[in-house]
C-alpha cells in the first residue's frame, strides 16, 4: 500500500511498481482514513507511507496501528530530512526512512528486497499453517453472522464448539462519533492480541460501537485478572471512552447469540442510565481524592481505582461533580492550604509538601493564581485579622 496526499507522488510509485513487479497489487491511500479502511478490509503486507497528511499524520498513523500489524513492514518516505523525523519512524518500527523526491531506482530496489524477503517467508510458512489461518478469518465471519441472526449456509459450528466448552463472552460499548472505524480497529486488534496472550478465542466488530467475542482461558489465567489486564490495555492504546463487560462462565456454545444481546442489551442500558451510574462511583472517587490529595494524584490512577477507562472517568466526573477533576483537586489542595498557613509553625514549603506540591515555586504559582496574593502574604493577612 502506497500512503501519501499527493496524488502524482502516491501514482507513480505504483506505476513502477506495477511495472516492474506485476505480481504485486498494489493499493493506494490519499489519507491515513483511506489507509485504515484498505487495512480493515485487505491483507498488506507492506507500506510506503508519506508523514504530513491533512488530518492524522503518517506517524501517528503508524502509532496507532503498527503495534497490531507487528508483521507488516513500514517504510516512511518524507520530504523532511531533520533527524528527528527519522529517529520518531524508527522508533515506531518503520523498516526505512527514504528522502523524497524518490526516484524509480530506489522503489525498485526498495521493492526488489521486500519481495524476496516475503518469498522467503512464504517458502518457510507450511500448508497446515495457512489452512489454519483461512479457517481462523472463516470462523470469525461465520461467528459474527451467526450472533448476528443471518444465515451462514452449511458451516459447521462443531468445530468452534470444541475449542470453547468452558468460555466467557466480551463485549465492549464505543463512544459513537466520527472516528469510530479507528477505535473499532484499535479495540479489536488490542484484544485479539490479549485474548491469544491469555488463552484461546477471538473478537468481532457486531455492530458500528459494540464489539462481542469468547475467550477460554489458560488454566493460570483468573476472569478477574483477565478483564483487568484487559482493560490495562485498552487504558493504554484506546485513549477514548468504553464499557467493557465480561460474562460469567459459560457452558452452552448455542446460547452464544441470546447471551451476546443481553450483553447488547446492559451496555445500551448503562449508556441511557449514565447519570445513575455515575453517581456510585463518583462518590467513591471523590472519598478516595479526600483521603489521598497529598500524594502524587493523577486521573489515571483514580480512575484505575474506580474500574473506569480514564477518559470515560473524566467525562462522568465533570457531568456529576460540574467542574474537572483536576480542577477539583487543586482547589481541594489550595482550600487545605489555607487553612495549614494559620499555623505559623508550619514553614510554606512543609504546607506545599503536605498537599502534594513538593515544588515550593510551583506550590506559590497555584496559590497566587487562587488567591491573588502569594502564601506568605495570605499567612501574614491572616495575622492582622481580629482574634
Amino acid at each position: 500500500m502506497v500512503v501519501d496526499d499527493e496524488k502524482a507522488i502516491r501514482e507513480g510509485i505504483k506505476r513502477t511498481i506495477d511495472r516492474e513487479f506485476p505480481e504485486i497489487d498494489v493499493s493506494t491511500a490519499a489519507s491515513a482514513a483511506d489507509a485504515l479502511h484498505i487495512l480493515l478490509h485487505k491483507q498488506i503486507h507492506a507500506v510506503f507511507l508519506d508523514i504530513l497528511m491533512p488530518g492524522m499524520n503518517g506517524l501517528e498513523l503508524l502509532k496507532h496501528v503498527g503495534p497490531t500489524y507487528s508483521n507488516m513492514i513500514w517504510i516512511v518516505v518524507s520530504a523532511h530530512s531533520e533527524f528527528r523525523f527519522a529517529q520518531e519512524a524508527m522508533r515506531l518500527g518503520a523498516r526505512d526512512y527514504i528522502l523524497k523526491p524518490i526516484g524509480k531506482d530506489q522503489i525498485i530496489a526498495a521493492t526488489t528486497v521486500l519481495l524476496s524477503e516475503w518469498n522467503e517467508k512464504k517458502r518457510q510458512e507450511s500448508d497446515h499453517a495457512l489452512l489454519e489461518l483461512n479457517l481462523k478469518y472463516l470462523r470469525e465471519a461465520v461467528f459474527r453472522r451467526w450472533i448476528k441472526g443471518l444465515d451462514i449456509g452449511h458451516f459447521d459450528l462443531t468445530a468452534l464448539k470444541e475449542r470453547h466448552d468452558r468460555f466467557y463472552l466480551l463485549g465492549i460499548k464505543l463512544e459513537n462519533d466520527r472516528e469510530l472505524s479507528l477505535k473499532n480497529f484499535v479495540a479489536e486488534n488490542i484484544m485479539s492480541e490479549y485474548i491469544g496472550m491469555s488463552g484461546s478465542g477471538f473478537i468481532v466488530t457486531v455492530d458500528g460501537d459494540f464489539l462481542a467475542g469468547v475467550v477460554t482461558l489458560n488454566n493460570n489465567m483468573t476472569p478477574e485478572r483477565f478483564q483487568s489486564e484487559a482493560i490495562t490495555h485498552l487504558d493504554r492504546c484506546l485513549k477514548v471512552p468504553y464499557q467493557f463487560y465480561m460474562s460469567s462462565l459459560l457452558t452452552d456454545f448455542y446460547s452464544i447469540p441470546s447471551e451476546i444481546r443481553k450483553l447488547q442489551s446492559v451496555s445500551d442500558h448503562q449508556v441511557e442510565d449514565a447519570s445513575f451510574v455515575s453517581n456510585n462511583v463518583i462518590d467513591t472517587a471523590v472519598q478516595y481524592i479526600h483521603g489521598n490529595f497529598h500524594e502524587n494524584l493523577s486521573l489515571e490512577l483514580v480512575a484505575s481505582v474506580i474500574y473506569l477507562n480514564p477518559v470515560y472517568f473524566s467525562k462522568l466526573f465533570k457531568q456529576t461533580i460540574g467542574i474537572g477533576f483536576k480542577e477539583y483537586v487543586t482547589q481541594l489542595r489550595m482550600e487545605r492550604a489555607a487553612e495549614l498557613l494559620a499555623d505559623p509553625k508550619l514553614t510554606v514549603t512543609k504546607i506545599g509538601e503536605m498537599i502534594g506540591y513538593p515544588d515550593v515555586r510551583h506550590f506559590t504559582q497555584v496559590f497566587r493564581k487562587k488567591y491573588n496574593c502569594s502564601p506568605g502574604q495570605y499567612r501574614a493577612e491572616i495575622k492582622l485579622l481580629p482574634s
